[in-house]
């Protein structure tokens, strides 16, 4: 069972500047609450009850967002605002249901980093990696989508969603060598940013991943080649590369809507996609659009 997740959230944000100079880029809002959370909450709907968020300096401000606040929540009831004190209440409730702990990053450049840095606080054993400045909307959560991959498979397992070949060079392509069906496709290595003319498949890798014993195995060997040299970066995607070289590793194509919320046209985007579909602002944004 996956009941482990790392959130790399140390991020500096800096394609969000000056929107990201003061607060984290995972705290920017998405809809009427911080990106970060929209995950969090996928991870606790999903069954994960333990969730490591590994962070750097100076964002505190996470940590504070899911600290229970109960001195402010029993002034809010005392005002008579218990709609709000209900909303505050609840998410210092997801610390509990997801057992959030933090670490600070520690290591080499890259965003192998963090998972090592998790993996030594969890042990030897399969987790969920989620990047926290994403926004998955589905009917069945992306989380669960790749646990059932996993629990099917008992192997590592990436999320995809089908791409234009045109925009292959944004993203981690992967090389398909089988098509299992239900989006379950066995995968032999990612290609990173490959031009269209050289990408393997239709697919992208979106930043969801099930990471399992031997994928940090590779990492550790990776960051004692960096520690000799001192050069390079820890990359999460070259460690399951080099795994699925002689190791069985599966993609699971996701069914449901991916937002990037990592530069300001992607995070408009959200915005805006997340207000529209607000069952009670919706509406409202869609006749000041013009739209019926």
């Amino acid at each position: 069972m996956i009941r482990k997740a790392v959130l790399p959230a140390a991020g500096l944000g800096s394609r969000l500047l000056p929107l990201t100079k003061a607060m984290p880029k995972q705290m920017l809002p998405v809809g009427d609450r911080p990106v970060i959370e929209h995950t969090v909450r996928e991870l606790v709907a999903s069954g994960i009850t333990d969730i490591t968020i590994v962070t750097a300096g100076g964002q505190d401000l996470i940590r504070e967002h899911f600290r229970p606040a109960p001195t402010l929540v029993a002034r809010l009831r005392a005002d008579g605002k218990s709609a709000y004190a209900d909303a505050v209440e609840e998410v210092g409730e997801l610390s509990r249901l997801g057992r959030i702990t933090y670490l600070d990053q520690d290591g080499p450049y890259g965003n192998g980093t963090p998972v090592l840095n998790a993996a030594q606080h969890h042990g030897d054993e399969p987790m969920l990696v989620l990047w926290p400045d994403d926004v998955f909307v589905a009917e069945v959560p992306r989380a669960r989508q790749l646990i059932k991959a996993y629990e099917e498979t008992g192997c590592p397992v990436l999320a995809l969603m089908p791409i234009d070949p045109a925009d292959s060079r944004h993203y981690g392509v992967p090389m398909v060598k089988d098509d299992l069906g239900g989006g379950l496709l066995r995968i032999t290595g990612l290609v990173e940013k490959p031009e269209p003319q050289d990408a393997p498949s239709a697919y992208a890798a979106i930043g969801g991943y099930v990471i399992t014993p031997g994928i940090i195995d590779e990492l550790r060997d990776q960051a004692e080649r960096w520690y000799e040299r001192r050069t390079g970066e820890l990359y999460l995607t070259d460690a399951i590369s080099a795994h699925a070289g002689s190791h069985a590793v599966y993609g699971q194509v996701l069914q449901g809507r991916w937002y990037d919320t990592g530069n300001r046209l992607a995070y408009l985007t959200a915005q805006f996609a997340t207000a529209l579909s607000d069952p009670e602002y919706g509406p409202h944004l869609r006749r000041l659009a013009g739209e019926p």
